[in-house]
């Protein structure tokens, strides 16, 4: 073929694969994730962010929308969706729909564009505590690194950013010394934080020049919505109680089965939302197995109130705590303090309930129905020819030795004789001198001889 007859073909050709390219364009549909944050940010918040940006990468989304209206929440959570929003390799755009306060604000800055509704905000990003008041300036010092990072790596001015966090920086006619940065819309426009003012995604949508597209509205399945439920601090008070709860019943009528079941199913319910939220790490359970292990030791091995038993309780109401924590290891530095104090007043008031439930349903199962089917509630009186004595009245001020040490229970020896023996609660080396004070049961009372 001539080089006349190739560009005489080239022209023909051309325009029908090019024709053909347009229309495949204008066919293609560009995919948009629309996920919500309309409340506290908080573990729940970072697992439904995490799951959201997984569909979107299920689905090849092309765009991401996140819906904001919040007033904050963990730092270490707003942390996480931060780092990993600057991480995606698909675009996020902000949707403030009214506030984007503290950790709101660190989200948004954090995203490749901001859009806001009319009368929304961006900003004041001073750590606080429980009470209101300013937290201490380590926390306000990493929240002004990390919202001066973000801004930088998304082309915003850091020294804005971080005047949403410090009310000490006076940035002439932008804010003033003494009172921490807020935007409104028309303000976050003036200053780059801020892309356009709209009402809507599909608006949005609009002003980027996207016409063709489908939107998907992230919501949780109902297996995630139920392990969100679990992650309420309030529903983990009511299983940290039956866990409590149940434990202190099967202790008290052992072999019903029916409490210890539900202490292990109330830690399950408990334990492995937290696990898969990334915040109950191994040796945070590890260490409530632990404290159940010496419990039981102090209980079944070593009866009394010791060493064992303080650390059992320890361990276990620790690792309660522990899991609704946001730590790294025992690094507590950047965990916010409304973190720490809700977690502890969460299972300090779980287990002021289970003693009130333990006292309460205590007196009440003795007297049921149900606790006389499996347990013996009448009094075998002696003058009916009832007795619980094993052993001749004559052996009653007998003394002897500890033939073992009695902690309080043990052996003694008496005439050369081995008895099976118990204290009042003291505890009696081997060989030490003993009295018998009570013949009534299956093993000899004693006591240290003066």
């Amino acid at each position: 073929m001539t080089s006349t007859a190739k560009m005489r073909w080239i022209f023909w050709v051309f325009p029908f694969f090019f024709a053909l390219a347009i229309s495949h364009a204008q066919d293609k549909q560009t995919r948009v994730l629309h996920m919500k944050v309309l409340d506290n940010i908080d573990p729940r918040t970072n697992r439904y962010t995490d799951l959201a940006f997984e569909r979107a990468r299920e689905i090849n989304a092309d765009l991401i929308i996140l819906e904001l209206d919040t007033y904050g929440g963990a730092l270490n959570d707003a942390d996480e969706i931060r780092t990993r929003i600057l991480n995606l390799d698909i675009p996020v755009y902000a949707f403030i729909n009214k506030d984007a306060a503290s950790a709101g604000a660190l989200i948004s800055i954090a995203c490749d564009s901001i859009y806001m509704a009319k009368g929304s905000s961006i900003g004041a990003a001073t750590v606080v505590v429980q009470d209101g008041t300013a937290a201490p300036d380590k926390y306000q010092s990493y929240m002004r690194s990390i919202m001066r990072s973000t801004a930088e790596a998304k082309g915003r001015d850091p020294h804005i950013a971080e005047a949403m966090v410090d009310e000490d920086i006076d940035l002439d006619s932008i804010s003033t010394e003494g009172k921490v940065l807020t935007l409104s819309v028309s303000e976050a426009l003036t200053y780059g934080f801020c892309d356009a003012r709209a009402e809507s995604v599909e608006e949005i949508l609009s002003r980027t020049g996207v016409e063709n597209y489908t939107i998907e509205v992230y919501e949780l399945d109902a297996v995630d919505k139920t392990i969100d439920v679990f992650l309420n601090p309030f529903i983990s008070g009511i299983l940290i109680l039956i866990i409590i709860g149940g434990i202190y019943f099967e202790l008290q009528t052992p072999g019903v089965g029916f409490p210890i079941a539900a202490s292990i199913l109330a830690a399950i319910l408990y334990f492995i939302p937290y696990y898969l939220n990334g915040l109950a790490e191994n040796w945070e359970i590890l260490m409530f197995f632990i404290g159940l292990i010496l419990l039981a030791v102090e209980v079944f091995v070593i009866p009394g109130f010791g060493i064992a038993g303080i650390l059992g309780l320890v361990f276990t109401l620790g690792s309660l705590a522990l899991v609704m924590i946001n730590n790294d290891g025992m690094e507590f530095e950047l965990v916010h303090p409304d973190e720490i104090f809700k977690a502890t007043i969460t299972t300090l008031l779980a287990l002021l309930g289970a003693i009130l439930v333990m006292f309460v349903g205590g007196v009440r199962l003795a007297n049921s129905k149900f606790f006389s089917r499996i347990a013996l509630t009448e009094v075998q009186e002696k003058s009916e020819g009832y007795t619980s004595t094993f052993y001749q009245s004559s052996l009653l001020g007998k003394t002897g030795t500890a033939f073992t040490v009695l902690r309080p229970s043990g052996k003694i020896m008496l005439d050369g004789e081995i008895y099976d023996a118990y204290t009042r609660g003291e505890y009696i080396a081997q060989g030490e001198d003993i009295e018998v004070i009570s013949t009534e049961g299956t093993s000899l009372k004693v006591k240290k001889r003066a």
